[in-house]
């Protein structure tokens, strides 16, 4: 019995310490899976007061939004995008220097989501206010300059402009379209096209990509004062969406494999009973293909759209953005939440997406210091 007692003290003393490790495991688990709940994004801005440069916030399944690091300093990058792998991202400055131009900055982003800055080049003219990465290219509009700069990316860093396509031309409102303003620009789906949206000449320039060069392949006119900013593919069918921030509509775009453009559409992002000023900013297509969001600077709303199956759009209703001048917004991977920047009230909200409906309900909201680009890694 004495034998059997001796050894039965280091038994027990190894039995408790297997269930604290078993105890610690799981929590482990559990405290990974909260951090897992949490989806990083990343904020552009304007650098003034006390905005530093790009911020890191989080929203957790329930769309919770939280604060988490400025990532990186850096003048007015009021512009940022993703590499289709999310190990890199591109910022723009929107500034002119000295060589009245303006700069992309290009930073690898770690495995804890931290920023490392790599090298920045000339976006080929002064003021960007957009860019976009696809495969081994970067392009960049140039609000100021009226150009679109292609930069040339090896996976490793970006070089200078390969080739810049100025745009020519005006528009017939004397205080906006007095010259040609790129103020965005898309690399478009499955194609090597690049998608210019000009809102001085009411136009958007379509070229192709050859050998790091510009290659003129198109031109999709708009109606005259229209001021087009930002555009959207269909996910499924051949229609782009281009919303006009002058004119606080979106045209309807109906192409056959990006040739025979034609509007097929063009309608208010605006209430009806609407008459003070607004001026339009952002757009987006649900990946369903079934609904459409534009956001409202003065109504201060977002305007849902329901897709017809002949690409058209209806309109279904309108969010009040709970801010002022709601610049970009953006889903949320999942898409079940849609996340708007407003500019003026230095503010990021968060709205739950009903899928079936479209509608927009909102869940919560973080301060944020102007706050104008909401992106979260592709997926």
């Amino acid at each position: 019995m004495d034998f059997v007692f001796c050894h039965q003290k280091p038994l027990i003393k190894l039995r408790i310490m297997l269930y604290h490790k078993s105890l610690f495991f799981v929590l482990a688990i559990l405290f990974s899976i909260a951090l897992n709940a949490q989806t990083s994004f990343w904020v552009g801005t304007y650098t003034k007061d006390k905005s530093k440069g790009i911020y890191q916030y989080s929203i957790d399944k329930n769309g919770k939004l939280s604060f988490i690091q400025l990532a990186a300093t850096i003048p007015n990058p009021s512009f940022i995008a993703f590499s289709d792998n999310g190990r890199f991202l591109v910022s723009v400055r929107e500034i002119a220097n000295d060589n009245n131009s303006g700069e992309i900055q290009l930073y690898r982003v770690d495995k804890n989501n931290q920023l490392n800055p790599i090298n920045n080049v000339s976006s080929g003219g002064a003021h960007p206010c957009f860019v976009d990465i696809k495969d081994n290219h970067v392009v960049a509009a140039n609000y100021t300059g009226g150009n679109i700069g292609l930069i040339q990316f090896n996976g490793k860093q970006l070089s200078q402009p390969t080739d810049v396509a100025q745009h020519k031309g005006s528009g017939p409102n004397k205080s906006r379209q007095e010259k040609p303003h790129a103020h965005s620009a898309f690399f478009a789906p499955k194609s090597d096209l690049v998608f210019a949206v000009d809102l001085g000449i009411d136009a958007v320039k379509v070229y192709r990509t050859n050998k790091n060069k510009l290659q003129s392949y198109a031109e999709i006119k708009m109606a005259p004062g229209a001021g087009p900013r930002h555009l959207d593919f269909h996910p499924k069918a051949d229609f782009i969406y281009v919303v006009n921030e002058l004119s606080s509509s979106v045209s309807v775009v109906k192409h056959s494999n990006y040739s025979n453009f034609e509007i097929i559409q063009t309608t208010s992002t605006l209430p009806a009973n609407f008459k003070a000023e607004n001026t339009c900013a952002d757009i987006h297509v649900s990946s369903d293909g079934r609904f459409l969001y534009a956001s409202n600077r003065g109504d201060d709303s977002i305007a849902l759209f329901e897709i017809l199956k002949n690409g058209k759009l209806k309109a279904i209703g309108h969010e009040s953005t709970r801010g002022k001048t709601p610049r970009n917004f953006s889903l949320s991977p999942d898409e079940k939440f849609l996340l708007v920047a407003n500019q003026n009230t230095n503010n990021i909200v968060s709205f739950k997406r009903d899928r079936k409906t479209g509608q927009l309900t909102f869940v919560d909201e973080v301060k944020a210091p102007i706050p104008v680009c909401i992106r979260f890694k592709r997926r």
